[in-house]
């Protein structure tokens, strides 16, 4: 079987956020919010351990966890954590690594890493303006300044599992999540990587809820993590994608969004609605009523730059809920024919971007109806972004064949 160069699957998927490990439990825990004292704060230290606190902020030790755990979801890190020699290249740091340099088993230029966070650092950025405007720079502790920068949430995680491919951080107010999960498979489209880490970590903070005005428990503190890759890699390497992608848009407003996503009107399987979407009257919605919603942040808090990741990560388990439950068999998509040459993402607004065909590739056979529809960002300020999330494609094989470098892949 052949893979168009275009197809993105999940493979892994990671969570750091109270009261919720697994993705069935975030769904669990968003259709039926838990009443009662609020779960007790994740512990970052029981799973990167004490080491790998050391001079970070709250939100890139919980990104930390994410990724650490969608890694080894994605069979990327051995279980015990250990670093091993990668699977499809030599290896990338000594075995004498320290613990808290988990490499990857693969060659780390094949794997890339795309952050969202709005506020992450924001606590460390004001207080050290703060101190330079009534003190000095002097006063500055030369370990924590590099928490200031807006990027130190991505560059922690490819420091810590030796990935050196491309690294981007997005701060993108409400959409800001799930155009990184757009931007992570435009790159393994594009033929740039062969993988990337998506994160989105935001955390709650002082100086973050007297900007939101809102108080603590209103706010995420917690992270979530994916694995994108092209499924073609992910089948070389025997790894089974637990989602595929389809086509993501960028939209002035949720309805033109929606509609460019599922013309003709048709009925995905399950709505994950904007942050506390609020029900138009009959006819305004642009999603059936009688299609299930979810909101997440009803159970983990407003999650600003984390939303669409979370979304990502509730849909993978409402699949394989409703693949369990309705006993369906995986899809076989169509045979594609493979191009040396990659798809060059459109990336302008709206630009419909499908991750799951390539150039002529035939017409997708997964119904919409076994498809969760993703929607995040605000109606009111002209920024929707979507993206649908549709089951695997059954490829796996006992005994994959390696499959060829692709032109523009930056990997040895």
């Amino acid at each position: 079987m052949t893979h168009g160069p275009g197809e993105v699957v999940i493979t892994g998927v990671g969570l750091a956020v109270p009261g919720a490990s697994t993705p069935d439990a975030l769904l669990r825990r968003t259709a039926c919010p838990v009443t009662g004292p609020d779960p007790e704060p994740f512990d970052t230290a029981a799973r990167i351990g004490r080491r790998g606190h050391r001079y970070k902020d709250r939100a890139t030790r919980l990104a930390l966890c994410a990724a650490l755990e969608a890694l080894r979801d994605a069979d990327l890190l051995p279980s015990d954590g250990e670093s091993d020699r990668p699977a499809d290249g030599p290896a990338d740091a000594p075995s004498d690594s320290p613990s808290d340099r988990e490499t990857v088993m693969v060659p780390g230029d094949t794997v890339g890493v795309v952050a969202s966070s709005n506020l992450g650092n924001l606590d460390t950025a004001c207080l050290t303006t703060t101190a330079i405007a009534e003190r000095s720079a002097v006063d500055l502790s030369p370990m924590s300044l590099p928490n200031a920068s807006s990027n130190v949430i991505a560059s922690w995680v490819a420091i810590r599992h030796g990935l050196r491919g491309p690294n981007l951080m997005l701060c993108n107010g409400p959409t800001s999540g799930l155009d990184a999960v757009h931007w992570g498979a435009a790159l393994v489209a594009a033929g740039r990587v062969r993988r990337v880490v998506v994160v989105g970590a935001e955390t709650h903070n002082a100086v973050v809820e007297d900007l939101l005005g809102r108080s603590a428990g209103e706010l995420l503190d917690g992270a979530a993590a994916l694995v994108v890759e092209g499924a073609r890699w992910a089948e070389a390497r025997g790894a089974r994608g637990v989602a595929a992608l389809g086509p993501y848009e960028r939209r002035a407003g949720l309805t033109g969004c929606v509609e460019a996503l599922l013309p003709d009107a048709a009925a995905p399987g399950v709505w994950f609605t904007p942050e506390r979407y609020a029900e138009g009257p009959a006819g305004a919605v642009p999603v059936p009523r009688a299609v299930p919603r979810y909101d997440v942040t009803g159970a983990v808090g407003r999650a600003s730059g984390a939303l669409g990741v979370l979304q990502c990560v509730a849909a993978v388990g409402w699949l394989a809920r409703a693949a369990a439950t309705t006993g369906a068999e995986p899809v076989e998509s169509a045979e594609r024919v493979e191009s040396a040459e990659p798809v060059e993402p459109d990336a302008g607004a709206g630009s419909g971007t499908a991750f799951g065909a390539g150039p002529g590739g035939a017409r997708d056979p997964v119904p919409v109806s076994r498809q969760a529809l993703i929607t995040t960002g605000d109606d009111t300020a002209d920024a929707v972004a979507g993206l649908l999330l549709r089951p695997t494609p059954d490829r796996s094989h006992p005994h994959p064949a390696r499959a060829p470098l692709i032109s523009m892949e930056c990997s040895r």
